[in-house]
């Protein structure tokens, strides 16, 4: 069984149904935070949301890698990755309950 992906669309419909704005505002409402989350992590900062989990940002090194087709040693420069560490809330909701049930 394929699981759902949730969208852009997705959120902002839900914002609409629950907080009663309009659909453009809450599509509006839903670019703003996404905005907000991209900007700061792009400044290099990270983000934490309480009971959700952490985007954190961190600066890996320049090192060697290897092209797995031929062997041959390749440069892999210093770069930036974001990491998503989960909050032990939704850790907890994740693996103790599926649709509404215990596993």
């Amino acid at each position: 069984m394929a699981a759902k992906t949730v969208t852009r669309a997705d959120l902002s419909e839900v914002v609409y149904q629950k907080v009663g704005l309009s659909r453009t505002e809450s599509a509006a409402l839903v670019e703003l935070v996404l905005h907000e989350i991209t900007d700061s992590l792009a400044k290099g900062e990270n983000v934490k949301l309480s009971s959700f989990g952490s985007f954190i940002v961190r600066q890996k090194g320049r090192r060697i890698g290897r092209n797995p087709k031929t062997g041959e040693e390749v440069p892999i420069e210093p770069r930036r990755v974001m990491v998503f560490k989960p909050s032990n809330i939704l850790k907890s909701r994740i693996n103790d309950r599926h649709d509404g049930r215990k596993r």
